[in-house]
């Protein structure tokens, strides 16, 4: 048995035609029998680094019976010259989150995948409070367990105020190690309450990493890295997948 919060994420590789350029995280995301992966934006288009891939592929387990069985799906990012992504825009500019539609009837039959919901989205904010244990579960520097495809899990704890806007920007802290390749992996606590509609996927979805904080003036020779990371919080889906 694998446990569904790590069927729920993929890892995630960036391509322009057949050339890989980058890795990353993402997770699925279900809503009225629609299917998403969830990555972060600066996964699919960065305009600072000129990261401009057309598609993205992503690992499917396809046999249950072998979890080490995985098939390489291609998710389109343009239909012409529009992107096929949902991103979202807030009161502080562009939140670090997307949404890519995977049509389901495309998928083969035996595809074994979670998915959260909106139902796994925090309820009341007053349910995680600062110091509060956290995971963090993608593919750092690619690194995964690769005999059977699947994701590690970093711990983390929330370092600031949840449900605050961090400096007036739609995302919170965590206080965790982290490293490239983790970009739009979810940040997830266990299950404080006996809300329904979860399944087996025992999980809160908090957030969406994105990437570490650090100070500019830090003085690299006598300052260790802050070790504090942005995570957008995760109630933008609902946004996204109107």
């Amino acid at each position: 048995m694998i446990e569904s919060l790590l069927l729920a994420v993929t890892r995630v590789s960036t391509m322009s035609g057949e050339k890989p350029l980058t890795n990353a995280t993402g997770f699925f995301f279900e809503r009225d029998d629609r299917l998403y992966l969830v990555t972060s934006r600066h996964v699919v288009l960065d305009e600072a680094s000129n990261h401009r891939p057309d598609r993205l592929e992503i690992e499917l387990h396809a046999d249950a019976k072998n979890i080490g069985v995985v098939i390489q799906w291609s998710i389109p990012l343009y239909g012409g010259n529009q992107p096929l992504w949902r991103q979202g825009v807030d009161s502080a500019g562009s939140v670090d989150v997307v949404a890519v539609e995977i049509h389901r009837t495309a998928l083969p039959e035996t595809i074994l995948l979670s998915a959260f919901t909106p139902a796994h989205l925090v309820a009341e904010l007053d349910q995680v409070e600062v110091g509060n244990p956290v995971l963090i579960v993608g593919f750092p520097l690619g690194f995964h367990d690769n005999l059977h495809h699947l994701p590690v899990a970093r711990q983390a704890v929330i370092a600031s105020a949840f449900g605050i806007r961090f400096q007036g920007q739609g995302y919170f802290l965590t206080d965790a190690r982290m490293h490239r390749g983790t970009s739009g992996a979810p940040v997830v606590a266990r299950v404080t309450d006996d809300r329904s509609g979860r399944g087996d996927l025992a999980w809160m979805l908090l957030g969406v990493h994105s990437a570490r904080m650090d100070m500019a003036d830090r003085d690299i020779d006598q300052d260790e890295r802050l070790d504090l990371n942005c995570a957008w919080y995760a109630d933008v889906l609902l946004k996204l997948t109107e």
